[in-house]
């Protein structure tokens, strides 16, 4: 899938994918600045993306992130829908780690997915199908 995206300044990067098995890109910081621990930044990407019609950009946390600094997007999953053109932000922050964590410009901050979507149409009804599983929820599979 061919995507456009504009560079919005001179040291912007443009996402890749680490190796040829990776099913999300990485996106870059066009930016330094230190999180620090129960802190939410804002991280410029110095991009914006044209996302095809019919698709969205999913954008998520790196695992090493998490399991090596607590660090994480601060609202868990990004949605870039596919009639925004402004800059990809991402907003991070600090769990885990005392001090902080350094982003230096370059640096690999969140993946993303380009993926289609299909619009839903809700249709009200007075009962819904019946399952086995019925309306028990949280732990009910007993894990």
């Amino acid at each position: 899938m061919d995507v456009k995206i504009k560079l919005l300044t001179d040291t912007a990067r443009v996402p890749t994918y680490a190796t040829d098995g990776s099913a999300a890109f990485d996106i870059y910081a066009d930016m330094s600045i230190n999180i620090d621990s129960d802190d939410l930044k804002i991280i410029s990407t110095g991009i914006a993306v044209e996302v095809p019609e019919g698709h969205v950009l999913m954008i998520y946390s790196r695992s090493g992130h998490g399991f090596r600094y607590g660090l994480r997007l601060s609202n868990c999953v990004g949605v870039i829908d596919s009639d925004y053109r402004g800059e990809v932000k991402v907003a991070m922050t600090v769990d885990m780690a005392d001090g902080y964590i350094r982003i230096e410009e370059g640096d690999r901050i969140a993946q993303g997915i380009i993926m289609p979507i299909e619009k839903t149409e809700f249709e009200i009804v007075d009962e819904l199908t019946e399952t086995v599983r019925g309306t028990n929820g949280f732990g009910s599979s007993g894990a």
